[in-house]
């Protein structure tokens, strides 16, 4: 398969396998991945289509400039801008997966708070999230974009402040995974501090020999993980191919 084709079915595959697991809002958040046969090109979800009905043929290819490759309508701005800016300046993005995903942006709306190594699971993360403290509005130019970018810096995933998350990764196996296990994680922590109680936090030694353990076995969850969730989609909702 064309290289580009396989990524539009990839970016359409974690769209739908989101929308599935609640991860969406509406018709808003964006997903993206660069155009591997393009140095100048990336590939979007389209402005204001339900993640439950794209398909292939509505993804969006725009280059860095902001101009359409083709008929496709320009995505939403802040999309752009967010997009653009990190998928340039960030390592190893080639997926941008924004989302207002429920226990995530729950847990960027309390003020000092940060994923704690409470729970394994967020161990997968140790030393791997970045925080931008201050909401700044809507990211409708580039200055925006770019304060994002380098707030990410070589992180996976950015905490926006009183906003969502945004997850980063080498393929979009990865960045899917991230996106799912990060959500597990903030349910676990916003769970535990709804008891009222201390979270029992892991001490830094062994967090960091746990992180580095799970390096060992991330390429392949995540290319199972994304497989089984294509198979899922296979079966269930074939038209996402179209």
């Amino acid at each position: 398969m064309d290289k580009t084709k396989e990524s539009k079915l990839d970016l359409v595959a974690v769209l739908r396998t989101a929308e599935r697991l609640g991860f969406s809002e509406g018709v808003d958040n964006h997903f993206s991945c660069l155009n591997p046969n393009s140095e100048n090109t990336f590939l979007i979800n389209p402005h204001r289509i339900h993640w439950a009905e794209v398909c292939v043929s509505d993804i969006v290819e725009i280059d860095f400039d902001g101009q359409v490759l083709g008929n496709s309508t320009p995505p939403e701005a802040t999309a752009f801008f967010i997009h653009s800016r990190i998928h340039k300046r960030c390592p190893d993005a080639f997926c941008v997966l924004h989302t207002h995903m429920r226990y995530a942006t729950a847990l960027s709306m309390l003020e000092n708070t940060r994923v704690e190594p409470a729970v394994q699971g967020a161990l997968k993360f140790y030393g791997q999230i970045a925080y931008h403290d201050e909401f700044g509005g809507l990211a409708l130019d580039g200055t925006e974009g770019d304060r994002l970018a380098e707030a990410l810096g070589e992180k996976r995933i950015l905490f926006l402040a009183n906003h969502g998350v945004i997850i980063v990764g080498k393929s979009v196996a990865h960045a899917f995974n991230d996106l799912y296990y990060l959500e597990q994680v903030c349910r676990a922590q916003i769970t535990a501090l709804s008891s009222g109680k201390n979270l029992k936090m892991i001490p830094h030694d062994i967090a960091q020999n746990t992180f580095e353990q799970m390096q060992n076995d991330r390429d392949d969850q995540a290319t199972y993980h994304f497989a089984a969730m294509k198979r899922i989609l296979d079966r269930e909702k074939p038209e996402y191919k179209k």
